[in-house]
Parts: structure tokens; C-alpha cells; sequence
């Protein structure tokens, strides 16, 4: 039986931190999901907002800050670069436009956020956006 065709998709850094802090979390599944059989989309933008956020002490207690970094520069050393092209100001939160134009650069099949300013925005130009339970839910999972 031929396996599913490898799909793009986003998540964004609140649910890349959820899933680096908690593995066995529906974030944590989705991300180990997406990177085992799929393809993880990244930007420029969106990996520095991810780094810069990993570095924040208040994830101390969870993890060691080395250990943080090791996660994320692994996960970004694995995701597929894109450059955005277009700029999008969909969302009310305007730091989630690099999320969206980041979804339609690479052609994501979905954006994988907790984020109710992008889950109002469902579907956004065709590209699904589902929280990470729905995610699973979606996929089997």
C-alpha cells in the first residue's frame, strides 16, 4: 500500500514551545508526527522568533536552556526553508502575519496553532488551521 504523499505544515512558535517543553503533549505529537512523516515549514522570521523565545529564563524550570537550544536548532535544522514573498495582514495580531505568509509561501497544507487570532481566520486561502487536538483528530493521530 503506497504511503500518504509528504504534506507542508506550519506550526507556530507557541505550539513548537509547547511541544519542546511537553513531548507527550498534543503539540508535542503533532511536531514528532509532521517531522517523522511530513515536511515542517520555517522562515527566517519565524526561527528567530523561536530562538528568541526559547532563550527566555521562565522555561528554566522546565528545561535547561542548552537543552532548549538543542531542540529548537534541531527542529530548524530539519524544517524546510521558505522565503515569504508576500506580505499578509490578515490577522489582528499583526506578529501572526509571518505565520500566515509563511503557510502561502510554502504552500502548507495547514497551520498548526492554540492561537484563537489565527484559528478565527479558518480556512485562510485555502490552508486549514486547526489546533493541535484537531490536528491529531484530523490525522488519525
Amino acid at each position: 500500500m503506497p504511503s500518504e504523499p509528504r504534506r507542508r505544515y506550519v506550526l507556530d512558535v507557541n505550539a513548537l514551545v509547547s511541544a519542546f517543553l511537553f513531548p507527550e503533549s498534543a503539540p508535542g505529537r503533532v511536531l514528532e508526527f509532521v517531522l517523522r512523516e511530513h515536511e515542517l515549514l520555517m522562515s527566517l522570521e519565524l526561527a528567530a522568533e523561536a530562538i528568541e523565545v526559547f532563550r527566555r529564563p521562565k522555561f528554566d524550570r522546565y528545561l535547561a536552556r542548552e537543552r532548549r537550544e538543542e531542540f529548537v536548532i534541531g527542529t530548524i535544522r530539519t524544517s524546510v526553508f521558505v522565503q515569504t514573498t508576500e506580505t499578509i495582514s490578515a490577522c489582528r495580531d499583526s506578529d501572526d502575519n509571518r505565520v500566515l505568509e509563511l503557510a502561502v509561501a510554502g504552500g502548507a497544507s495547514a497551520i498548526v496553532t492554540g492561537d484563537r487570532d489565527l484559528l478565527a481566520l479558518e480556512p485562510f486561502r485555502g490552508i486549514v488551521i486547526l489546533s493541535p487536538r484537531d490536528f491529531l483528530a484530523a490525522s488519525g493521530r
